[in-house]
């Protein structure tokens, strides 16, 4: 199965928890993470560990430490760098767009873009640099930033551990059922988008 040339079942079987760890400790607090497949992995290694391959239990908390650190990263540097990343020029590694939009979320939904952020792809990088950046209380960005962790590896892990367990070659169905997870995924930042641009031009 791949994902833009990149096949999630063959990556997770090579490179084990350390990897997968990697993988969404970049996502959730790196620039250089906002392409990774975040929501797809969480799916094909729960999955995977329904076949025996990896210990669900063990996953679950690597996947979990994975995400909050993750966002204590971005956190932290969102708070050091401050307004300054507006002004940062594009580069492979950086869009200001998709600062911009992580910034629409941050100005609609508050402290609790923390949590939802969590199945956007893109604004899931930016939204913790964000709230750095506005200085957001420490305790309360803990907080949707433990929920949100916690939500996320658990829907998505065990709904791929389910599934494995529940359907008989449930594996034919895979790259569909990635297909579903990742429009589903992407919509609601096309949506919140699209509203935006809407308020702009009224």
């Amino acid at each position: 199965m791949e994902f833009f040339g990149f096949n999630l079942i063959d990556f997770v079987k090579t490179a084990g928890y350390l990897g997968l760890f990697g993988v969404v400790f970049a996502e959730t607090g790196l620039f250089l993470g906002f392409f990774l497949p975040g929501d797809s992995l969480l799916f094909v290694a729960g999955f995977l560990a329904s076949q025996g391959f990896l210990n669900i239990g063990v996953l679950l908390m690597v996947l979990f430490v994975a995400a909050v650190t993750g966002n204590i990263l971005g956190y932290a540097f969102g708070y050091k760098i401050g307004p300054a990343i507006f002004d940062k020029e594009d580069s492979l590694l950086f869009k200001k767009s998709h600062v911009k939009k992580a910034q629409t979320f941050y100005d609609i939904y508050g402290g609790k873009v923390i949590m939802i952020a969590r199945f956007i792809p893109v604004v899931r990088t930016f939204a913790p640099i964000l709230a750095g950046v506005a200085k957001m209380h420490r305790p309360t960005f803990l907080m949707y930033n433990i929920a949100g962790a916690l939500v996320w590896t658990l829907l998505l892990t065990l709904l791929g551990y389910w599934l494995g367990t529940s359907i008989p070659n449930v594996d034919r169905y895979l790259l569909p059922i990635v297909g579903v997870i990742i429009i589903a995924s992407i919509l609601p930042g096309v949506i919140g988008y699209m509203r935006e641009k809407k308020k702009l031009q009224q």
